[in-house]
């Protein structure tokens, strides 16, 4: 077959003739013209087919051919100002490669979303899924880029492991031979500390699974994630590197996928424009001051009978969820920082603030426009003592911990980390209303298919 060119590379090769293989997206007629929107995986571009450039056989084909149609068109690459490309190709062949069996069933207009998620394998190949995978990618390719940049050396955490992170509720048990039960993992963190202590700065990216039965747009069954560690880190140098990670990550995305993000998915760019350090940040407990506020003030503009309908009002202690992340974060231009969550709510492995016990040094990233966590993490405790006290409080075997727990009897040092979803963050910065179209094939409690 001759040399193929993608429509990504069209601008280098104007005023030649070139072979471009794709599909065919949709089409239109015009008397004498034809015009073919071709799409390659690498973007989409118009080829117009005028009567008087190919063979009767090739424009009457030309007119016929059903959406998804796989051809191989040859022609003129010539600038076109109208096109959102630039260029655009003058046919002078067409060869089709196959024509479907049946009619695509995903057309050009409205489908229900879950029509589309059954279809997920097809709607992957519409304008918008691509733009959402390819910002994806460029997403997954900045956090390597960041943390390999910085010195930071990549871990592969298991998916199996003997014990959670935080208690096996929320966890996919699974038979493990004689060996008797084994979950698939909700968090590399554990096995980060311990290589942490082997090589300073790690990180691991990978799948991990969550088995709490929550149906809300920011939740999966499986999803990326990406989770750093360093050795001799605290809470204040490890928020550090969380607004500069997330900054990078963002950035990145805008500075490749401006156009797309904005014509396609018509996102308001400007938005993602002021990520950038230093990001606010605020305590536990005033966070919940703003969340009172915010409540105190929606009580205040409803007649009394339907204030009274309310949920009750935030109190220290409470967990902040989604539609307090909200209130929280809509005051921002970027994302928020919200640390020192009460240790009571916080796992096992997290260090308390020396300077207030009641609270432990975590602290959680909030992002804009109602997008709420993307971001979890915190300082680790380092004290043996204090961590087996804290095990035991938690009621978790200990057995299943002994190794973590070597890891405070050899060398203990301060250290720290955070675990980021890829799935939120992409939702964001796409501007996506759930996170099932973040993600090639979203499992979900209720989907496993296709």
């Amino acid at each position: 077959m001759p040399e193929n060119v993608y429509v990504a590379d069209i601008a280098a090769h104007e005023g030649k003739e070139v072979t471009l293989r794709g599909w065919l997206h949709n089409r239109r007629s015009s008397g004498k013209l034809h015009f073919l929107q071709v799409r390659d995986g690498t973007g989409t571009i118009q080829c117009v087919v005028f009567k008087g450039n190919v063979t009767p056989e090739v424009f009457s084909e030309a007119d016929h051919l059903p959406q998804e149609t796989s051809v191989a068109v040859t022609g003129l690459v010539k600038k076109e100002p109208r096109s959102p490309i630039g260029f655009e190709i003058d046919v002078r062949a067409l060869a089709v490669h196959a024509r479907p069996t049946q009619e695509f069933p995903i057309g050009h207009k409205e489908h229900g979303v879950a029509f589309l998620m059954e279809q997920r394998h097809l709607w992957l190949r519409s304008p918008r899924q691509n733009v959402i995978l390819r910002v994806r990618h460029t997403v997954e390719k900045a956090i390597r880029d960041f943390f390999d940049q910085r010195g930071f050396t990549l871990v592969d955490g298991p998916i199996f492991t003997p014990s959670a992170c935080e208690g096996t509720s929320n966890l996919f048990e699974v038979p493990y031979f004689d060996l008797g039960k084994a979950y698939l993992t909700q968090s590399g963190q554990l096995y980060m500390e311990a290589a942490a202590m082997a090589l300073g700065k790690v990180y691991c990216f990978g799948p991990t699974f969550r088995a709490e039965k929550s149906k809300t747009r920011r939740h999966l069954t499986e999803f990326w994630m990406v989770e750093p560690e360093v050795a001799w880190l605290d809470l204040d140098g490890d928020m550090v590197l969380m607004e500069e990670f997330v900054s990078f990550v963002v950035q990145a995305a805008l500075a490749k996928h401006r156009d797309e993000l904005a014509r396609v998915l018509e996102r308001d760019v400007s938005k993602l424009e002021s990520v950038t350090p230093p990001f606010p940040r605020i305590t536990y407990t005033e966070a919940v001051e703003v969340i009172r506020k915010e409540q105190e003030a929606q009580r205040a503009a409803l007649p009394p009978e339907e204030a009274a309908k309310l949920p009750p009002m935030m109190v220290w202690g409470d967990d902040i969820g989604g539609d307090e992340e909200t209130l929280v974060a809509r005051s921002y231009d970027r994302p928020v920082m919200v640390h020192r969550y009460p240790t009571l709510m916080k796992a096992f492995y997290f260090k308390k603030d020396p300077q207030d016990p009641k609270v432990a040094l975590g602290c959680d990233v909030l992002a804009p426009e109602g997008y709420g966590e993307i971001i979890g993490g915190g300082q680790r405790e380092d004290d043996l003592e204090t961590l087996e006290k804290a095990i035991a409080h938690h009621e978790l075997p200990r057995e299943a911990f002994e190794w973590y727990l070597d890891l405070r009897r050899y060398g203990t040092v301060p250290h720290a980390g955070f675990g980021m979803g890829v799935e939120r963050c992409v939702a964001w910065i796409c501007g996506l209303h759930h996170v099932r179209e973040t993600i090639p094939f979203a499992r979900m409690t209720e989907r496993i298919t296709p």
